[in-house]
């Protein structure tokens, strides 16, 4: 255990993932104090993984069947005739729910789908690609917000990370609390906190071999 892709690896990266993501890590999360401990390390590598589907996913899959929709979203589709009506249709289901929010304009404005959930934690919403793009201080987001998913993943990721403070959570060790500000509750609770405990773990080793 030498390098933070072995470490990436342990905790069921695919290589090929790891190696993509991690000179981004290593290059970001020192300047914003998130690689100033093994415990904000371990908070924001458990976080980062259970979203991302070990950092196979930097774009949300809204390719729902009618039962999907009619259990993840039963506000927006309250009957199987209008959840069958929008099934498999991945850019009208994000204009439906995302719709008149965040920032967005109605289900027309085709907002809902352009600027849909991308990143290692997803950013949604016209309001939070805008926030970001001054953040980044790189206005393009706002006009080909797939950069988000293909040049900014982790820096969109460290971007919600720093502007929620979930530094001060994570050196309380508050695994509930830094999953509420990520997930709005606390779904996937029981793996993100396997993971917490294996990259805490394998973050110790990691200081020992470079001791």
């Amino acid at each position: 255990m030498k390098t933070r892709v072995e470490l990436l690896k342990e905790m069921g990266v695919r290589d090929e993932d790891a190696e993509q993501y991690v000179h981004e890590f290593e290059e970001t999360l020192p300047q914003y104090g998130i690689a100033d401990s093994r415990q904000r390390l371990a908070h924001f590598f458990a976080q980062i993984l259970h979203e991302s589907g070990s950092l196979r996913f930097d774009m949300e899959n809204l390719n729902y069947s009618a039962d999907g929709l009619l259990k993840t979203f039963p506000k927006y589709f309250p009957t199987r005739q209008l959840a069958e009506s929008y099934a498999r249709q991945p850019e009208r289901i994000a204009n439906r729910v995302y719709a008149s929010r965040m920032g967005n304009g109605d289900e027309a404005s085709g907002d809902g789908w352009r600027y849909r959930g991308r990143g290692l934690i997803q950013l949604t919403g016209r309001s939070n690609y805008a926030a970001f793009a001054t953040w980044i201080n790189d206005p393009r987001v706002m006009e080909s917000p797939d950069l988000v998913a293909t040049d900014y993943a982790v820096h969109s990721a460290v971007y919600f990370w720093d502007t929620r403070q979930l530094n001060t959570l994570a050196d309380q060790d508050d695994v509930v609390g830094v999953t509420k500000k990520i997930n709005g509750g606390t779904n996937g609770l029981a793996h993100r906190k396997e993971l917490l405990n294996k990259a805490n773990g394998l973050l110790g080793m990691l200081e020992l071999a470079n001791s």
